[in-house]
């Protein structure tokens, strides 16, 4: 059951109209009172114009995929496309210092000719020439997009091609002529969560009124979308309708000739891929009746899964060990390949299927790193990986499945001065006596005095990792100038398996908070800092992770980042898209779930009276997922309560608070301002 909406006693409800006129005058006037604060800073005119160098370099390493037509193709920004170029080259000019590029769609040339804030949300590509697509647009970076039919080769828009009006739409091409479409049907026709949960096939031609229904899903689920898996030449091999329970149990279903069919599978797995006819699946629990265990990537025979989907077959692919994770599955067009972490430090494997199961090789790529599948081609055998840590340049390599060679293709500059700094994992003890790690990035021979300003940044939820990665603006805004960098692996992730996110869910929420307030203890006791010079930063979950602190450890923490938080826990359910994450942190209309959550909501436990740092708080007007009411109570309480924070609310940008690479650079530079205030002087 959902939670009601927010009583009237709340003062500040009115905060949850994403755009009314009273919440938007509230942070204007924040905006007004705060950002002088940062901005007459002397430091600060340097550290943006170092933050808008790093963020909008050319020479960075564009994100390239491999495109059907054996093109190399990615979405790249700077100071000439701020709202950015979708554009291609050629594996072989890609390998040369200056590639030759092929503007597909710019979308500052788009933006001005339609008068529109647009900001590129993607493009589903039709295998196997990724000629058709369907350009995802958004009004200022909104998870709301009007999907649009696009020809990549001409760099048009199709005339009369499909086209859906902005909404929350999950949608896919099934072939040419044919789109899997789950979208806000008529107003108001979306789950609690506002996501679709009606599927339609829409036939070219057609008038979107007249798609087909071929799955109606709940108005408790989170929403309902479809998933195609292909042949190599580009033909359906299949088409999964999947219902979204929650933000983590999906019941998987196949549209067949004669409907949509249920497939006994565990409600906590994910469907990965598709090679030689198998379909390769990650578990997020147990699967007793089978054998396997959460952790397990396992394979089902397409064939057999279709002929019998009431008993399915599965065959182990990989179980990882106590330390291990599955981090990322892709598949080639001959093989499973999976980026496998070890104590939160990452390789790739390659499977092979056999006639007994499955055989695996390692790719040869640098050790003590974190390794992401950027691409994988379903044409060919090839891969684009990117391997990064956090004092070495992030490379970019071009691999081959089978034979395991990999070629370097690109290597990120240099953004600061490394050298002078050293990496170390450290593991603290939690409440429940789980050890917990974190990274800490340092000068070599720092003093162990308690003296040494420290970031310590952390997420713990949605089984998302937080592996080592190489930051430009944290080595020159913060470790060029003495700081500590730190990162906490804490439950609630991913870095140790489907068992490290799960441990933290729901009733058990507050082993997220206690491993963090573990590690910050611990960064005091090691003496690499003190309260005094140790701020924190967390951004959606990561940023209620911050109010958690802030309410139930003030003590610890000079400096708190809230970058765009939840934060109204009792609420949450009725702002933004709050109702999907039911999942993770539990239903306030269920008794025992709102005890835990009315022990910890940071909005109901600020208090008057407390040893509060001066926070910052940051949100995005735009942002309709989190939602910036979360963001606007947290500061109107505390205004009410006396006490002194700082407040940005970016008037466009969505859930990343910022719509384009300047609004990134400001951000940024507030930040590290706001840091060094505290932290430094």
């Amino acid at each position: 059951m959902a939670a009601a909406p927010a009583p009237s006693k709340d003062p500040f409800a009115y905060m949850e109209e994403i755009e009314g006129p009273q919440a938007l005058a509230f942070a204007r006037a924040e905006n007004a009172r705060s950002l002088p604060q940062l901005q007459s800073d002397p430091r600060y005119e340097q550290i943006h114009a170092q933050a808008l160098k790093i963020v909008t370099a050319k020479d960075r390493v564009p994100n390239v995929g491999l495109s059907g037509d054996g093109s190399l193709r990615d979405f790249w920004q700077d100071q000439d496309h701020v709202r950015g170029v979708w554009r291609a080259t050629s594996v072989a000019s890609y390998r040369t210092a200056a590639p030759q590029w092929r503007t597909i769609l710019d979308l500052d040339a788009l933006a001005a000719a339609e008068k529109a804030n647009w900001v590129f949300k993607g493009a589903d590509c039709l295998a196997p020439d990724d000629r058709a697509c369907l350009v995802s647009l958004s009004d200022g970076g909104k998870d709301a997009v009007t999907v649009r039919e696009f020809d990549a080769a001409t760099g048009k828009f199709v005339d009369g091609g499909f086209h859906l009006p902005e909404a929350k739409h999950n949608v896919t091409w099934i072939d040419h002529d044919t789109l899997a479409v789950a979208t806000e049907w008529t107003k108001g026709e979306v789950t609690e969560s506002g996501y679709p949960f009606i599927l339609k096939v829409w036939k070219r031609g057609q008038p979107l009124a007249a798609a087909t229904e071929v799955f109606r899903g709940a108005v408790k689920d989170v929403s309902v979308a479809p998933l195609v898996l292909r042949e190599p030449d580009g033909r359906p091999a299949a088409v999964f309708v999947e219902q979204a329970l929650d933000f983590f149990n999906t019941q998987h279903r196949l549209l067949t000739d004669h409907g949509v069919v249920k497939l006994a599978l565990p409600t906590k797995s994910t469907i990965q891929g598709y090679v030689a006819g198998q379909v390769a699946l990650t578990l997020e629990q147990d699967w007793p009746e089978a054998g396997f265990k959460e952790g397990d990537l396992i394979a089902l025979d397409l064939a057999a899964l279709k002929a019998d989907p009431a008993h399915p077959r599965p065959q182990l692919v990989l179980r990882p060990t106590q330390s291990q994770a599955v981090e990322e599955v892709a598949a080639t067009r001959d093989r499973l390949v999976v980026a496998l972490y070890d104590n939160v430090k990452g390789q790739v494997l390659s499977f092979a299927k056999a006639a007994d199961g499955w055989t695996a090789a390692r790719l040869d790529l640098p050790k003590d790193s974190s390794i992401h599948i950027a691409s994988a081609s379903d044409r060919d055998n090839r891969l684009v990986l990117s391997v990064t840590s956090y004092l070495t340049p992030s490379t970019q390599w071009l691999a081959d499945a089978i034979s395991g060679h990999p070629e370097k293709l690109k290597s990120l500059p240099a953004r600061f001065d490394a050298s002078k700094d050293v990496v170390e994992q450290y593991w603290a003890t939690s409440r429940d006596g789980t050890k917990v790690p974190y990274f800490v990035v340092h000068p070599k021979g720092m003093k162990l005095d308690g003296t040494n300003p420290t970031l310590l940044y952390a997420y713990g939820g949605f089984q998302v990792s937080q592996s080592p990665a190489y930051s430009g603006t944290v080595g020159k805004l913060w470790l060029e100038k003495g700081g500590v960098y730190v990162v906490a692996n804490i439950r609630g992730g991913g870095e140790f398996g489907p068992r490290w996110h799960n441990a933290g869910l729901k009733l058990n929420r507050m082993r997220v908070y206690d491993d963090f307030f573990a590690v910050s203890q611990d960064l005091i006791a090691r003496k690499i800092t003190s309260s005094r010079r140790l701020g924190i930063m967390g951004g959606s979950n990561g940023g209620l992770l911050m109010g958690v602190a802030l309410t139930q450890h003030p003590e610890l923490y000079r400096a708190i980042v809230i970058q765009v938080p939840l934060f109204d826990m009792i609420g949450y359910t009725h702002i933004g898209a709050g109702a999907s994450w039911v999942g993770e942190y539990g239903d306030p209309a269920i008794p025992a779930e709102r005890a835990v959550i009315e022990s910890y909501s940071p909005y109901q436990n600020l208090k008057a009276g407390q040893p509060y740092p001066k926070v910052f708080i940051e949100t995005s007007t735009k942002d309709d997922r989190v939602h910036p009411a979360h963001a606007r109570k947290a500061a109107a309480r505390l205004k009410a309560l006396g006490y002194d924070y700082l407040y940005y609310e970016n008037m466009e940008g969505g859930h990343a608070a910022a719509a384009n690479l300047n609004e990134t650079a400001l951000r940024v530079s507030l930040e590290y301002t706001y840091l060094m205030q505290r932290l430094m002087n």
